[in-house]
């Protein structure tokens, strides 16, 4: 979106979303926490509790911080969630980071699990998000990342 008035000599201006950047206690209520501040957050930047790109940006996080606390919990350490939107490439780029660097996805989602009560979660985050994967974070841990599209599906090319 452009803001202010544009003379030949000025490049146009950009809003800039503010990311959103917190902490959570690994447990299942921060787990629970983030997703409805990731929530909060997209309401904040112009995409309503009930549209697409704030179901599948609620589902991620969900899922990511989910597996933070399940998998990635180190005792005293909190798991922190990241949101940042590039307006002008339409993406929100969910970052969850934990203490357990041991503890790294697979590189690729595990086959469905029909009978289990568990192990879809990198399967859905596969199916919503355009790109995710992890990072190493310095000095301990590990940042698991996805890229969410905030454009109605029915338009992506």
């Amino acid at each position: 979106m452009l803001t202010g008035t544009i003379t030949s000599d000025e490049e146009p201006r950009r809003s800039v979303a503010e990311p959103l950047t917190a902490q959570f206690a690994s447990s299942p209520r921060g787990a629970r926490l983030a997703r409805r501040l990731a929530v909060r957050r997209m309401e904040e930047w112009g995409y309503p509790p009930a549209s697409d790109a704030s179901c599948t940006v609620a589902l991620v996080v969900a899922e990511l911080a989910a597996n933070a606390v399940r998998h990635g919990r180190v005792p005293g350490r909190d798991f922190g969630l990241r949101l940042a939107l590039d307006e002008a490439s339409g993406l929100v780029r969910i970052e969850v980071a934990d203490a357990a660097a041991a503890k790294r996805p697979p590189a690729a989602p595990p086959s469905s699990y029909p009978d289990g009560e568990s192990g879809r979660g990198l399967l859905l985050v596969d199916v919503l998000a355009l790109r995710w994967g992890s990072t190493p974070r310095h000095p301990v841990g590990k940042t698991v990342w996805a890229e969410v599209s905030t454009v109605a599906s029915g338009t992506v090319q």
